[in-house]
């Protein structure tokens, strides 16, 4: 074990402490990054660590990637580490290649995880991407969010809430070795006699990550090499986390939730500064609209003075309307109009219905049909665009319960992505 090793490790269970979890999934490339994370990682087993599950994946974007992961499993198997390959062939040659292949292999580690109890799972990211994704960042025009270092763990994958029993997911993914360069693990694994592949596209100028690859060198010559761009990165996210931190504050302060629509005093969202404001209004259209990723520029801005002025607006299939002193972000009936799904699935992302079971059952919005069979949905106080985007239970065309405009008839309607969702990730 080389000088080195000691001070990775630390790096390693101070990224875990206090409560590392039982058995750890790990992503390996092949590369010289995830491969030397495995390793470190089967240091730390060996010193008392979790057991470890090793995942690649092959996008079938090249003749060599079967064998890369073939590779990986012999390096697992001299290990005595379990491991997967984990296939994705969904590319059809249009779009962004890059962030197809990312998005797929977030979701097939994710499934993977779940599929065999892992919580966890470990990345080889180091302190060059984090320079590399902030240079790129900063050639678009990014802001706080888009230039702050990336974050060294996050939540991802899907979230389940089964009629009994608690909450599964989602997968964390951990990249423990962000404050590390990627030559110093290059020289650990030379130093075991590890080889490493080196994926093409690394060194392809088609690719934006390689051309800033190559500029960085001349940028380091100007004192802006990674340790320094990763130091402003970083500075920048711990803006980012104290802007998060205010938007908490303000959802529990601000928001209440009202069969499914969030509602806001006008008030109080003008008093909020710009940023908190509009990092709250995009916590609610998330939890709203189960999208990946929340607007942002010009969109988010006109939403945000909307909703102060008591302008109606929608984005994202989220409709905002508002009173004399409120705002109130709900469903758009147009999102949901075609929406159908089984009485036993959940229903636009986050609503579950409850009570009799009846067979052909559907859930979809009620929408001028279901308004129309409930003479009485205005007693219920919800408002017309809300209640037409509200969920009911149907068979054969005929409405047979809207709990939400209140008529039960026995059933009850929950959300999936209850207050807490809300309240935490804002």
């Amino acid at each position: 074990m080389t000088r080195a090793v000691p001070a990775h490790l630390a790096t390693i269970e101070r990224h875990f402490a206090p409560d590392p979890p039982a058995i750890l999934g790990v992503a390996v490339s092949g590369g010289g990054d995830s491969l030397a994370l495995l390793h470190l990682l089967h240091d730390w087993r060996s010193a008392g660590g979790p057991e470890l599950r090793v995942a690649t994946v092959d996008h079938g974007l090249r003749l060599d990637a079967a064998d890369e992961a073939a590779g990986v499993a012999r390096i697992c198997t001299g290990l005595d580490i379990p491991h997967d390959t984990l296939e994705w062939r969904g590319w059809d040659g249009t779009g962004n290649l890059p962030d197809r292949a990312r998005r797929a292999r977030y979701a097939l580690l994710a499934d993977w995880a779940q599929a065999n109890a892992i919580t966890d799972i470990a990345l080889g990211h180091t302190e060059d991407d984090l320079a590399e994704t902030f240079v790129m960042r900063l050639a678009r025009g990014a802001g706080v969010d888009g230039l702050a270092a990336m974050r060294d763990r996050w939540r991802d994958g899907p979230v389940h809430r089964p009629l009994h029993g608690p909450l599964h997911g989602p997968v964390t993914f951990h990249r423990p070795l962000l404050d590390r360069g990627r030559a110093e693990l290059r020289d650990l694994l030379r130093g075991r006699g590890v080889d490493w592949v080196e994926d093409p596209s690394n060194s392809d100028a088609k690719y934006e990550r390689a051309r800033v690859r190559e500029r960085l060198s001349a940028l380091a010559a100007a004192g802006l090499d990674a340790p320094a761009l990763a130091r402003t990165a970083r500075r920048l996210a711990e803006a980012r986390a104290a802007l998060d931190h205010a938007a908490r504050q303000a959802a529990r302060e601000c928001l209440r939730i009202e069969a499914g629509d969030v509602l806001m005093s006008r008030a109080d969202l003008s008093a909020l500064p710009d940023e908190v404001a509009r990092r709250l209004l995009q916590a609610v259209l998330r939890w709203i609209n189960g999208a990946e990723y929340p607007p942002r520029g010009a969109a988010m801005t006109r939403f945000l003075s909307a909703a102060r002025a008591g302008q109606a607006m929608t984005l994202q299939g989220c409709l905002l309307h508002a009173g004399a002193t409120w705002a109130r972000i709900g469903r758009e009936y147009k999102a949901v109009a075609d929406l159908r799904v089984p009485a036993c699935q959940v229903w636009d992302g986050r609503w579950r219905i409850t009570g009799p079971a009846l067979a052909g059952a559907e859930i979809a919005a009620l929408g001028p049909a279901g308004l129309h069979a409930c003479a009485d949905w205005r007693a219920s106080g919800l408002a017309h665009a809300s209640a037409l985007a509200s969920p009911g239970l149907w068979r054969d065309g005929q409405l047979v319960a809207a709990p939400l405009v209140g008529w039960a008839n026995g059933h009850e309607l929950c959300l999936v992505r209850d207050g807490a969702f809300l309240f935490d990730a804002s």
